[in-house]
This record gives C-alpha cells, structure tokens and sequence, in this order.
C-alpha cells in the first residue's frame, strides 16, 4: 500500500541502482540494504534527540556510500594520517550522515554516540565540530564556511605535494554542499579563488535538493549555477536525477578526480527526506524530526524492521569496517616511503604543532629581528612585521599565505613566488578582494596540516572575516590573520576605513588570541607567540610610524601586560596597548615634571595577562593605586583594569591622522589631565 502511495504521487519504487561490484565485491542488494540502515540512521538520531536535519542526510546516503566505500583513500584507524583523502560535510546540518558513516566504519564512534546525538558533553554534537569527533576535518554548520575551507585545503595539499613529491603527498579534497552553501557570498568568493588557481583535486559535490527551511528555494533563489562555476573555471558535471544512482556518482566522481587541471563541481538533484512517503521534497523534511508512524512507514518502504532504532545488521557492518580497513596498507606504504625520503625529518616535523621547526629556532630568529629595531627610530608596526616575517620566512618552509590585496600595506610578503596553477609551489598568495574567502581558505589550511597559513588585510575588513575567525577559534585552527591600520591614525581615508569597534570586538572571540604589540620589538615577540600558539591569533598593527621604545621587551609579550616604567613612589598607572604605548610614556614624562610619578604598562594581549598568577597582575597593576587606560579604540571592557579610560566611543573622521588622534583625545596631554583629575578624585 506505502508503495503504491509513493508511486501514486509520481515517485518510483525505492530502489538503489548498483554499478558492477567494487573492489570490495558487494552484491547490489547489500549495497542498497547498506544505504538504507544509513538512512534509518538519519531518521533515528534526529527522533532520539527530538532536534537535528535528517532530510539531507537521508537523500544524500547513496553519495556517502560511495565517497566512503569507493573513492576516497583513508584509514578508519588513523583518522590523522597526513595523506588521507580530506571530506569536508559543509551542509554541516547534516551532521547525522557523516556520524553515521563514521560509526560504520570504525572511525571511533561507538552506537551509543549515534544515540547520543547533540546532547550534553556527546561526540556526535548538532554540527561537526573538528578536534572533538574523530574524523571531523573542519567545523561547519554556518553555509557556505566549510567550501571555503576546502579551498585552503586543497592549496596546501597541491603546495606539499610541489615542495615534497607525490610520493609524500597525494590526496583530495571533497565535499558535500547544498543551496545553502552555494547561495552564501563566502562561496562566490571562494570559487572564485579556486577556479582561478586551478585546484584540480578538489571536488565538490553539490546536492541540489530546491529546499530550504522557508520552503523551496525557486522563494529566493533563481541562479544557473552550472553557468556560474563554469564562468568561475571549474569543470562542472551534472547527473541530474540520478541522486540514487551508484554507478552515475561513482562515474561522476571519477571523472572529477582525472581533471587534475580544474576544480569539479558535481551537480545531482537530490530529494530530501526520500523515501518518505508524506516528506519527500517538503521542507519540513529539512529540519524537522518525523514522527515514530512516519519512521515507521519509511522503514517499511526500505524494507527495515520498522520498530527497531539504531538497527545495523553484521553484513552491514562488516561492509562498512572492511571499507574502513582498505586504505590500512596505503598508509602502511606511504609511512615507508617517508622513512625513506631525503626529507623524511623536515616532512614529519610540519605535522606537530606548534610549528615546522623547533621552538627555540622560532625564538632565535624573532629575537634576531626585535635586535634589529634600535630605540627612538620611528618605524609602523605593520612595517616592522614585515621585517619579522622576513626572518622567519627564511627557516620556516611551509609559511604561506597573504593578502587580500593589500600585501605592501599589510606587511605580508613571504615570496617572489605566486601560488598559481602554474606555480604549485608558490608561497605567496594573492586573496584578491576577497576577505571572506581569504580566511575561510586559511582556516581550511590550517586544518589541513602541514603549513603556517597568514593572512593580512586592514581591521577595519575583519568584520568580512569574522564567521570565519570565529570557527578558527572554535576548532583550533592555527593560523595568523595579520590585521593592519588599527585605529583612526589612518586619517583620511575618514570614519569607514577607521576601526574603533573591531579590536574590541575581536577579543570578545573565546580563543582567539589578540595581540596589539607598541613597537617592533613587541612585534616580533608577537610572530614568537603566534607560532606557538595552538589556534588562531591576530595581530593587530598600526599605519603610522611609531618610536621604538627603549623599555619594551619582546620576551614579556607572552605575559600579556608588564611595566615598561616602574617607579617605586608612582601615584597612578597608566595602561596601554599599541601605539597608545608611547603616548603614555610622553604622559608620563608631563606629570613627572610636575611631581607626580606615575607607572607605565604595556598590555598587548588581555587574555594572556588574565591567565598570569594574581600576584604578577597586581605587580603589573597596582590595586592600591589608581589606573587610567589609553586605547584609540571603543573604551568597553576596560573598565575590568582602569579606573578611567581614555578611548574613541564615537566614528572618526577624515582628516590627518595625527590631526584625528589629537581632536579626539589620543594625546599625553589628554592622559596627563584624566590622571590628575582621578587623583585629585581621590584625595577629596
């Protein structure tokens, strides 16, 4: 009766279409029972819970299946070994499908966690989360992020395999993606900057179901996105409706992997919720759990138990694990080909965080470059970061990266060499004016291994970045974004290119590491702690010439705050970050003349100062005196550290930007007169 319902309503009987047997030797009828139990998964998980999207998962099963039993080069029992195949689920709602896959074979996941889905402290979360699921590469969820990490993804893999060889470096990346992804701008700048590159090995697989949460996607949506990515330099093939046909997406998929000269996008028009018969194409199929009785009926219609949750039976599985198994002896080969390499050490080492060498060569040429930086020349941090990196580039030879079109102005040239499809091996990347892309890609680079990726662009275009630097922090992506022009002393360019709310709401981001260094010297004890860092860190630089400052120490960076002037008799405090450094010491200098000693603090980086001992905070901070911050920037959250601030609660203005800091109170004479004022606070 189900049956003839479904077809009633224009659908034919559920039936998986088998290509000849792989090279696991499974029979057609296995193979569909296999991708119906993970389809009862998609169902059963989003019921246990009460919550989750089990529409995509269900109508993309058969793609999974073949991605993991067919195509892709990995081993279950290394889920980290370095030159697996990557597979990035950026329809990440989705995240039943890939548990499922990874339970089956044998990744980690037990059934308990299938069970557990998106509850408290569970492996298997709402959305993946990568470094808390065993073979999660990178935390999607957000449409449209994990496309733009594959791009990372696939220019590291290209850049490794240039630097050491295929024999040590030879994977994909693929991807699952749907409207969603597809309709957020991050993956128009994203695929933009792929076909550019000509990244051959990545592969994307667009699940083009025509439904969103609002219902389907002709409300809003009316692209030819064959034409779009065809315009974009990518090869684009289109199976159509053949969402269930094994043989069309094993053969889709392998066309894809030959084009080594272009991205691929593989466009099938899928059904979400199939084969349910009251939910198949219907929204609510999206995101909504069905009901036990339509649990049932689908079950049926896939001939299941329909009364048994979490059902796999051992021929299942076993499918499943020897699939998980298959790639054991390419890794054991590949293993043997490094231990066998020229490069073996330098090709081992770029996979241990925190760096490609060791510590103290990081601190070595950092501590070479801060020597460089003599005191009272004048020299922009953004200036003196190019000269850092200049050092480090030099003995670390996977640091890649860039600009956003902005490589002079940010200080982020690594290379005369492009990274371009005909120069593999190039480290120097060009984003283009493409902030979103640029550390979407990063973050996909850092979690694929293997390099440093950096990325520079002004503070005022963070906030083109943020979703992407949120989930660096998130997943512990460790990358540097370079992030230059800080404050209003950009000056003409007027109150759209002057940041006064970005660093502010920058270290807000939980693990995200925020570092606005005074100088050069603080400069390079910022790339030291940067490189050492794991996850993500932002370095916050100035346009405008500042001095070298005799009391700065790039050391005492990694303390986040520590007196640059100690005076035993001081009567007040004054705090300050970047450029504003300076101005405290000329500060300073105003009341000492008056009789009045005061304590100078460099604070480049908040939370490293709240993780010091309470002792080191009230030496650097004396409680039993008063403390007046200086920061051209909003002043919220200082008051945690001062008891008056001096900050930019307002948008700048076009003008000098000298003239801009002075008009709007970044002067010593502004923090000498809020000092005065605060102790005279006191005594009365």
């Amino acid at each position: 009766m189900v049956v003839a319902d479904l077809a009633r309503s224009g659908w034919k009987e559920h039936h998986i279409v088998n290509s000849p047997d792989s090279d696991l030797n499974v029979d057609a009828e296995l193979e569909e029972r296999a991708i119906n139990v993970v389809r009862a998964l998609a169902m059963d998980g989003p019921m246990k819970a009460n919550s989750g999207h089990q529409g995509t998962a269900m109508a993309l099963a058969p793609l999974a299946h073949v991605l993991f039993t067919r195509i892709m080069t990995y081993d279950a029992g290394d889920p980290a070994w370095p030159d697996r195949d990557r597979f990035i689920l950026s329809n990440g709602h989705a995240s039943i499908l890939l548990y499922s896959m990874l339970h089956l074979t044998g990744h980690g996941l037990e059934l308990d966690d299938l069970e557990q889905f998106r509850q408290w402290e569970s492996r298997t979360p709402g959305h993946p989360e990568a470094g808390h699921t065993a073979g999660v590469e990178v935390t999607t969820g957000p449409l449209g992020q994990g496309f733009g990490n594959s791009v990372g993804m696939a220019v590291a893999e290209r850049f490794l395999r240039e630097r050491f060889g295929s024999e040590l470096c030879d994977h994909y990346t693929y991807v699952m993606a749907g409207d969603g992804d597809l309709s957020e701008g991050v993956s128009h700048e994203s695929a933009s900057l792929a076909g550019h590159l000509g990244l051959g090995r990545l592969i994307v697989a667009y699940d083009n179901n025509h439904i969103t949460i609002d219902g389907s996607t002709e409300l809003a949506l009316s692209d030819n996105a064959a034409a779009r990515f065809e315009a974009y330099g990518w090869d684009v093939i289109d199976i159509g409706d053949k969402a269930d046909d094994l043989a069309a997406l094993t053969a889709a998929l392998e066309q894809a992997r030959a084009n080594t000269g272009q991205p691929s996008l593989i466009m099938i028009r899928s059904h979400v919720g199939y084969p349910s018969p009251k939910w198949t194409d219907h929204h609510e199929a999206h995101g909504n759990p069905f009901d036990p009785e339509e649990i049932a009926t689908t079950k049926s219609v896939m001939g299941l138990p329909p009364d048994e949750s979490f059902w796999i039976p051992d021929d299942v599985r076993e499918l499943y694990r020897a699939a998980g198994r298959r790639g054991a002896d390419s890794r054991r080969e590949w293993r043997a080909r490094v231990d066998a390499s020229d490069d073996a050490e330098l090709f081992r080492s770029i996979w241990t965080p925190p760096s490609t060498v060791r510590i103290d060569e990081i601190r070595q040429a950092t501590a070479k470059a801060a020597a460089g930086f003599t005191a009272g020349e004048k020299v922009a941090t953004r200036k003196a970061s190019q000269a850092v990196l200049d050092e480090l580039s030099e003995i670390l030879p996977t640091l890649v990266g860039g600009a956003a079109d902005l490589t002079g102005n940010t200080g982020t040239k690594i290379s005369d060499q492009a990274q371009a499809a005909g120069s593999p091996g190039g480290r120097q990347l060009f984003f283009g004016v493409r902030e979103h892309a640029m550390a979407a890609s990063l973050v996909g680079a850092a979690r694929h291994g293997g390099v440093v990726p950096i990325g520079g662009t002004f503070l005022v275009f963070s906030d083109y970045m943020r979703p992407s630097v949120r989930l660096a922090a998130m997943s512990k992506a460790r990358c540097v974004f370079v992030w230059t022009h800080d404050s209003v002393g950009v000056g003409e360019d007027g109150p759209t290119h002057q940041p006064v709310e970005h660093l502010m709401s920058l270290r807000a981001i939980p693990g995200l590491r925020v570092v606005r260094p005074a100088d050069g010297r603080e400069v390079a004890g910022a790339w030291a702690l940067a490189l050492e860092t794991d996850g993500p860190t932002g370095l916050i630089l100035g346009r405008q010439g500042v001095p070298v400052l005799a009391e700065t120490d790039a050391d005492s960076v990694r303390l986040g705050a520590y007196r640059v002037l100690d005076n035993d008799d001081a009567a007040v405090t004054l705090v300050a970050t970047g450029s504003e450094v300076s101005v405290a010491l000329e500060a300073a200098g105003l009341l000492a003349d008056e009789g009045v000693a005061a304590n100078v603090v460099s604070m480049p980086c908040w939370d490293l100062f709240d993780q010091q001992p309470e002792d080191y905070r009230n030496t650097v901070l004396d409680p039993w005196h008063p403390t007046v911050s200086v920061e051209a920037g909003v002043t919220l959250g200082w008051e945690r550290y001062a008891d008056a601030t001096i900050g930019i609660d307002r948008f700048g203005a076009s003008a000098p930007g000298a003239e801009v800091l002075r008009r709007l109170g970044i002067n010593a004479e502004s923090v000498a007169a809020t000092a005065r004022e605060l102790l005279a606070e006191e005594r009365d």
